[in-house]
Formats: C-alpha cells, sequence, structure tokens
C-alpha cells in the first residue's frame, strides 16, 4: 500500500487508492455495472475489500435502479451481493427518516441478503448487511459471558459472522453500532460491548481502535473540558496501543484503510501528540474521510486544522 504524497487537495471518495473499485463506481454512475462485478468478483477471497467494495458501490447505485437491472440479467453471487447492499441502505435510509415504508424495505433487504448468502455461503459480507439492519428488528439474544452489563442485541448472529470470519471490520463496528444511544441502545452497553470487542482483538488489528469509535459517537462539546478527554490515560493508551502495534503493518495494505487511520489520527491530535499524528496523517496521504472530524464540525476545517497543527501542508483554499 502507498497512499501517495498530499498534493494540495483532499480526496473525499471512499474508493481512496483502490483504482478499481474508483473505476467501477464510475461505470456505475453510468448505468454499468461489468466494473462492479469484476470489482466483487475479484475480492472474493479477501473478505474485508469484498464488504468495502460492496458496501461503496452500493451508495453509488443505491439512487438508481442498477442492481435491480443487473439482478434481472444476470444470477450471480456478485448481482445478488450488489442488490443486497442496495436494499439494506434503503431501508436504513427510509428508517432513519422515519418513514413509514421502513417496513416493508427492510423486509425486502433481508430476502436479498439471504439469497446473496444462498449464493456464496462462505462469504460473510451477506450476513454483515443483515446485521447492519439488526438495529431496526432489535433482536435481543443473551451476551456471552464477560460483559459487565450482559446487553442483549444480536450476538448469535454476530457469532455466526465471526466464524465465517473471526476480525471482520464492518461486522465489528456494526455490531457496535447496534449499542449506540442513537440506535437504541445506552451508554453503558455501548462502552461494555466496543470494550468487550477491542480487547479481544490481537493488537495489531485496526479492532482495536473500536473505543475510539466509541468515543466520538458520546462526544458532547458542552461538557466539561469535552475536548480534553482524549488525553485521559486510557484514550491515550489505546492511540498509543494502535500506534505501536497497528500502524507499522498498514504499509502491508493492499488499500489505504482511510477510516481507521482517520480515527487513529483524530485521537492522537485531540490528546495533543502531534509527532504521533503527523505519522498517522502522512500515511493517509491526499485521502480523507468525514468521520470522525464532522463530530467535531466541518470536516474539512477540522482535518485541516489538525494537519496544520501537526506542520503539515492544507489545501490552499481552507
Amino acid at each position: 500500500m502507498a497512499a501517495g504524497s498530499f498534493e494540495g487537495q483532499y480526496v473525499w471518495h471512499p474508493a481512496a487508492d483502490d483504482r478499481q473499485l474508483a473505476r467501477a463506481c464510475m461505470d456505475v454512475k453510468a448505468g454499468r455495472y461489468l466494473g462492479a462485478h469484476e470489482a466483487l468478483k475479484d475480492a472474493r477471497d479477501d473478505f474485508e475489500v469484498r464488504a468495502h467494495r460492496s458496501l461503496v458501490l452500493a451508495s453509488e447505485a443505491a439512487d438508481s435502479d442498477l442492481a435491480e437491472r443487473w439482478l434481472s440479467e444476470e444470477r450471480s453471487p456478485e448481482a445478488a451481493l450488489l442488490w443486497a447492499r442496495v436494499a439494506m441502505l434503503r431501508a436504513l435510509r427510509m428508517a432513519d427518516a422515519h418513514d413509514r415504508r421502513a417496513g416493508t424495505l427492510v423486509g425486502i433487504a433481508q430476502t436479498a441478503c439471504e439469497r446473496a448468502a444462498r449464493l456464496l455461503p462462505g462469504d460473510p459480507t451477506p450476513w454483515v448487511a443483515q446485521l447492519a439492519l439488526s438495529r431496526l428488528r432489535r433482536p435481543r439474544d443473551p451476551a456471552p459471558q464477560g460483559l459487565l452489563t450482559a446487553p442483549p442485541g444480536p450476538w448469535q448472529l454476530f457469532a455466526h459472522i465471526l466464524r465465517l470470519d473471526p476480525w471482520h471490520r464492518e461486522a465489528h463496528h456494526r455490531f457496535l453500532a447496534f449499542f449506540f444511544t442513537r440506535h437504541g441502545g445506552t451508554a453503558s452497553a455501548r462502552w461494555d460491548v466496543a470494550s468487550f470487542l477491542g480487547h479481544r482483538a490481537p493488537a495489531s488489528s485496526p479492532l482495536r481502535l473500536l473505543p475510539l469509535v466509541a468515543l466520538v459517537e458520546d462526544y458532547d462539546a458542552s461538557a466539561l473540558l469535552a475536548d480534553r478527554t482524549w488525553e485521559q490515560s486510557q484514550w491515550l493508551a489505546t492511540a498509543m496501543g494502535s500506534y505501536n502495534h497497528w500502524l507499522p503493518k498498514v504499509a502491508g495494505y493492499r488499500f489505504t484503510p482511510v477510516l481507521d487511520l482517520s480515527y487513529l489520527a483524530h485521537a492522537l491530535y485531540m490528546a495533543k501528540r502531534e509527532f504521533e499524528a503527523r505519522e498517522v496523517l502522512t500515511a493517509m496521504g491526499p485521502y480523507a474521510s468525514r468521520m470522525p472530524w464532522s463530530a467535531f464540525g466541518a470536516p474539512e476545517e477540522q482535518l485541516t486544522r489538525a494537519r496544520r497543527s501537526c506542520g503539515l501542508p492544507t489545501p490552499s483554499a481552507a
């Protein structure tokens, strides 16, 4: 993985330096699905890439009939997966907008996910899409031992995904999101689950960043000394652990893990560890994600402030 140097402008598109995905997105925008087929099929043996590519492609296709048209013309696992992802996104958007049609769309998405899972049983991605939908249905499976609050949730579905891929990134993030307050969870459950998932992951895994994701979700600008939270020893230790054990592995990634790097860079910057934050921001190259910066204001302004504080070049117009 080589992110490339920063040349004066941020690249916000989630394809980042995955050129095949970027070309497939252009195809989808033009109403063509061949690029999506190739991008998804090439990632059948790389579940992380397949999950990311299918989600990005679905976000491009969600406002068109491309997924439906492709599935009607080709009953492949790739066509079924894109349709499942598109149906998932539509259901979540409707639910978040409190649209009364959300229930119908959830049923459609569930059926689409089940079809995709049947066509390629070893692929965890359709099950991860179902996990994303679970925050709308609120299953209450009992929690395993080891959690202080023992919060009920979609534990059985999560366990099934982990049998297919024990450290699936999106699955862990979707599962944690189930316990966010804005999705019907509680603060105590969120912290319990974030700590449980983070500590069970290998030290060199980006999943160690999950407590920092929960910390951003919990951010309240009106709270006393809110911006000093990241300087506390437990959060600094979490960020420095990922800096020391995960960041050195990033150079071997196929593509730049922009979102995870963003959470790490943000945590280090907030903890006033500019030297370490500078290294993480440099590893991102020109690529940027709106989270976690958007939780604190306009994302470009927040990212630019962090880069400037770390002595890195910033967009000339910012």
